[in-house]
């Protein structure tokens, strides 16, 4: 019966394999570039998705960047990469000048301590095959992180280990040394144990060569469909430090798009409870025929003690709505309560809550956990909230059972992150909720759902057409599979 291993001979043999790495990426790196290029359509796909990741601007760190051509195609604001290589740091330093770059171990916690963080992105990007110990330098990163940070992941399936092993015999790719091969189930395991809770996962590139123009056709409709994105041969994990942001006590502004609601503003101002100290709410009429707006006057003059302000809308529909009173909103924590309150204004502590513990980063309501109210919700609008919910939850990689539920909860910061972003988008959404949903999950926000008890209305009479908005909300799909998937 072979003798227990020592740790000291764990450390003595774990030692001996990152020489023989370290040996092998020195040889390797003045044919890096021709590698790269060989390998040109493979590589592209990768950046591009990066990319996607990690807006531009952000303070980016990169362990394991050989010579920085990932790095340099994020366009930080600040990059800072290493690696053990001296030969390919020299390579990166003198392709990319703009960038700083660090020779060390990254599995040394004294190289860490070097690099001068936080930073808002750190990148392992084919970094995990060569670890000895993945869960300690996980766990070694906290450091480096504010509770904003996020850590991105890529490596390669382990389902991909044969043809890979093959592709390396033919000359087809770089040789490498023995990877570990890891599930990203395992992974996410991993990042638990370290203290990180994942985001979101995504497959990538279920054919990595051109093939004259058949592997992008391939990668971007039948790659990106559920069960054959898990073949892909790349894994993209997102996560965030389980640390989380303790705040003071947070201003909050509940937002109240309201058009034709005349019955419903006194009561959406006396059942909201006072849960935080600055509590602002905030009007916004869209041009009503029933008096809404002078009823909303009327109760902030009834109400004096109360921290009320009415706005008119200047444009139409509720995303314009929305977006007005964001602008004008002044609290830390801003919130969407519907003026119909078929969503009960007594459930917004704990959308508060959730958001101030630092839980979630954007907060969603749904309306389908918990028995609706009868004649609350009619058949066929039932049934396709459960679809389009599976949909979005495909598509955003962050599950959602409700995307029509008004109520959203988000701090003032992130939402600042979303407006500035909204390019990538466009104009597109006339519903005021698909433009934070997008915009939120595009950031990597971490995406937390409250149940609520959905109501009937006590006033007035829904705004929304089945066919009409179902329509609409096809579309959404569409949109949404163009710009977050098939790209």
């Amino acid at each position: 019966m072979p003798e227990p291993v020592t740790p000291m001979l764990e450390r003595e043999a774990g030692s001996t394999r990152k020489q023989k790495i370290r040996a092998l990426f020195d040889g390797l790196a003045g044919e890096r570039d021709k590698w790269l290029a060989r390998n040109a359509f493979f590589h592209e796909d990768d950046r591009n998705y990066m990319r996607f990741l990690i807006p531009e601007g952000l303070r980016v760190l990169e362990l394991g960047c050989g010579t920085g051509s990932v790095l340099h195609a994020l366009h930080p604001s600040r990059g800072v990469g290493v690696d053990f290589s001296g030969p390919a740091i020299d390579l990166a330093r003198s392709e990319h000048p703009d960038l700083e770059f660090v020779v060390g171990d990254i599995e040394d916690p004294a190289t860490l301590e070097k690099l001068g963080g936080p930073f808002d992105v750190i990148v392992l990007s084919d970094t995990v095959g060569y670890l000895e110990d993945c869960q300690a330098l996980l766990a070694s990163l906290h450091t480096l992180c504010v509770p904003e940070t996020r850590l991105v992941i890529s490596y390669y399936s382990p389902l991909w280990e044969p043809v890979l092993w093959l592709a390396e015999r033919f000359g087809a790719k770089m040789p490498q040394p023995p990877l570990n091969w890891i599930t990203s189930d395992d992974f996410s395991g991993l990042l638990d144990l370290a203290g990180f809770e994942v985001i979101k996962r995504e497959w990538r590139q279920l054919l990595p060569k051109r093939f004259f123009g058949l592997g992008r056709l391939v990668n971007r409709f039948l790659g990106t469909l559920p069960v054959f994105r898990r073949l892909s041969l790349r894994t993209y994990i997102v996560a965030r430090a389980q640390r989380r942001r303790v705040s003071a006590q947070l201003s909050a502004t509940v937002l109240v798009p309201c058009r034709n609601e005349r019955g419903n503003i006194e009561n959406a101002v006396l059942r909201t409870p006072r849960f935080c100290e600055d509590l602002e709410i905030l009007f916004v009429e869209g041009n009503s025929t029933d008096g809404t707006f002078e009823e909303c006057e009327r109760v902030k003059a009834a109400y004096p003690d109360f921290k009320i302000r009415v706005l008119r809308q200047d444009g139409k529909g509720k995303g314009d709505a929305v977006r007005k009173g964001f602008a004008e909103a002044g609290g830390d924590v801003l919130m969407i309560l519907d003026a119909d309150l078929t969503m009960p204004p007594e459930s917004l502590p704990k959308f508060y809550e959730a958001i101030a513990s630092g839980q979630g980063e954007f907060i969603n309501g749904t309306r389908m956990v918990y028995p609706l109210e009868k004649d609350s919700m009619r058949f066929l609008n039932y049934w396709a909230n459960r679809v389009f919910s599976w949909l979005f939850s495909w598509l955003l990689n962050q599950r959602f059972t409700d995307t029509l539920c008004g109520t959203k909860v988000l701090r003032r910061d992130a939402y600042a992150r979303i407006a500035a972003n909204r390019a990538y988008f466009g104009d597109f959404d006339p519903f005021g909720d698909f433009d934070l949903i997008f915009g939120a999950a595009k950031l990597n926000l971490k995406i937390v759902e409250v149940p609520v008890r959905y109501a009937s209305r006590s006033y007035g009479t829904t705004q929304i057409s089945r066919f009409r908005h179902g329509w609409l909300l096809l579309q959404m799909v569409v949109f949404a599979y163009r710009k977050l998937k098939a790209f």
